[in-house]
């Protein structure tokens, strides 16, 4: 379990990827290609993703849950797939801005 609080990095154990929270409080199960993440810097990749979370993380992209209480921005695109209490983290969609006329 990590703790999840704006600014807060994180790196993967198993792939490339890291990410920054953007949106989020509370402790929570973060995972990247199965394997927990670790703060960032305090962590070295061993192994590889699990086949049933290598999907992938793309650089630049916003990642969040359903109910849009987790955003995480991913700063370094890797193999394995984000996941937060069991439950996959997908890119987030832009929101359309009103019309101005």
């Amino acid at each position: 379990m990590v703790e999840l609080k704006p600014g807060a990095r994180f790196q993967s154990t198993v792939c490339s990827t890291e990410v920054i929270v953007v949106k989020g409080g509370g402790e929570v199960d973060l995972t990247c290609g199965g394997a927990p993440m670790v703060a960032s810097g305090t962590g070295e990749i061993s192994g590889s993703p699990s086949d049933d979370a290598a999907g992938g993380t793309q650089l630049g992209k916003r990642y969040g849950n359903a109910d849009e209480t987790i955003e995480l921005l991913a700063t370094k695109a890797g193999d394995g797939s984000l996941a937060a209490d069991g439950g996959a983290l997908e890119i987030a969609q832009a929101k359309t801005l009103p019309a101005s006329d």
